[in-house]
């Protein structure tokens, strides 16, 4: 399979988690690429057993889709754990470099890689790592933005996004962390938390992206 194929599939992975049917302009929107190019790749990805397409209503995985999607994403998020703990990359350095080595990666160098690092169950920045099937649990869908103050909770994961990823890495937030909302302050100002290493300011749009307990 194309690195390019497997892209999709990722976005699909991505998008379904949160509803079953992808349309094409979700895809188009995330990929950044035309709508005709996704309707010739989804076309190609229906050929090959890996996503069910409905017309005026969008794709939905497969088994076979899910399970491949799950792979690269197992690989992708190994590496990350690879190059952070290991190596001494920040997150976003991890993100980055494990884009690509996700595509050169094979069942029995994930196998070796996956035993000599613990068999984690979580990237650097809180995702689940899938199972064989592609399903990933403990998923959670709480916003640190929407927690009144005083509420005491634990950062669970952080969405992909590089400069985010750097803003809250030297904020010193990790994931697991146990975190109390101090102060929010109104219009969308700035999330105020104390953690185990003091107080963390953080911007509104940042809280907007990170995810806690349910």
């Amino acid at each position: 399979m194309t690195s390019g194929k497997e892209d999709y599939l990722k976005a699909i992975y991505i998008i379904s988690e949160d509803h079953d049917l992808v349309s094409n302009k979700e895809l188009s929107d995330m990929l950044q690429v035309s709508p005709p190019s996704v309707s010739e790749m989804i076309t190609k990805l229906q050929k090959e057993g890996y996503v069910d397409y409905t017309v005026y209503k969008g794709s939905k995985m497969t088994k076979k889709g899910r399970r491949e999607a799950g792979k690269l994403f197992r690989f992708h998020a190994l590496w990350e754990v690879f190059l952070v703990e290991k190596l001494g990359f920040s997150w976003s350095e991890a993100h980055e470099q494990a884009d690509g080595l996700e595509h050169q990666t094979g069942e029995k160098l994930a196998e070796r890689l996956d035993e000599y690092l613990g068999r984690p169950k979580h990237c650097p920045h809180g995702d689940p790592i899938p199972a064989a099937d592609g399903t990933r649990e403990g998923l959670t869908s709480r916003l640190l933005s929407e927690l009144e103050e005083g509420e005491k909770t634990h950062i669970r994961r952080i969405v992909e996004d590089y400069s985010l990823m750097d803003y809250l890495q030297n904020k010193g937030i990790t994931a697991d962390m146990e975190v109390t909302v101090k102060e929010k302050e109104p219009y969308e100002g700035p999330v105020t938390i104390e953690t185990g290493k003091g107080i963390i300011s953080l911007s509104y749009k940042a809280a907007e992206q990170v995810f806690v307990d349910d």
